[in-house]
């Protein structure tokens, strides 16, 4: 009897070690996991928008005569209630943002990818278009009814529209990817791929050199 009850305590004490064991060997192998699966999906995501810039027409840009940012964006696209396209990028991209009866933002901390800043005060902040709206208008936009401007002005659809630094967006102005990349690197990639999709939702066209500078960003979506 006393052997059996040895037996037992003995084989008790294994099942709890093993039940100790398992989630602690779960635990260790998660970051590796998570790590691997975020590699995956950026080089995934440079293959697909590789395969969508190839499909893009390459020709040469049209004149910026005409262009006007009325003719695109005469104000901000109400899309929930009191809220503008504007105030709902700020709201969705910030922590802690609180907003006033008009739904504009008064207070909150955001983050611009474009240069790493970490914002604080709604005065430093702007939300960009990533294909900028005077690009756009050379790309083919110049021939599109009023309507379909306003609509790519405001998309929150498509990642046209991102929350960033003042400073960061008054260096970008209306520059393609030949002329100004974001000063971080690590974000080369998500750019790319957030401007190819923006011209390949919209027919937009690309230049020749417009499309070296992108295959040469999507090439971190490897790293």
């Amino acid at each position: 009897m006393a052997g059996t009850m040895i037996f037992l305590s003995r084989a008790l004490r294994a099942a709890v070690l093993t039940l100790l064991v398992i989630p602690i060997t779960a635990v260790t192998a998660t970051p590796q996991a998570a790590a691997d699966s975020r590699k995956w999906t950026q080089a995934d995501a440079g293959a697909r928008t590789r395969h969508m810039l190839a499909q893009l027409k390459v020709a040469r840009p049209l004149s910026i005569r005409g262009y006007s940012h009325h003719r695109f964006q005469p104000r901000w696209a109400h899309h929930r209630g009191r809220c503008d396209a504007r105030e709902v990028v700020l709201a969705r991209s910030g922590r802690g943002v609180r907003r006033n009866a008009a739904c504009h933002p008064i207070k909150g901390v955001w983050y611009s990818p474009y240069d790493g800043k970490l914002l604080k005060s709604v005065k430093q902040v702007d939300v960009d278009h990533i294909v900028p709206l005077a690009y756009a208008w050379r790309s083919g936009a110049a021939r599109w009814s009023q309507a379909r401007r306003r609509a790519f002005a405001n998309d929150l659809t498509r990642p046209e529209l991102i929350v960033v630094s003042h400073s960061a967006n008054i260096a970008k102005g209306g520059q393609g990817p030949q002329s100004w990349r974001p000063p971080r690197r690590s974000f080369w990639c998500r750019y790319a791929t957030s401007w190819i999709t923006v011209k390949y939702h919209y027919r937009l066209f690309v230049t020749r050199k417009e499309k070296a500078a992108l295959l040469n960003m999507l090439r971190t979506c490897k790293r």
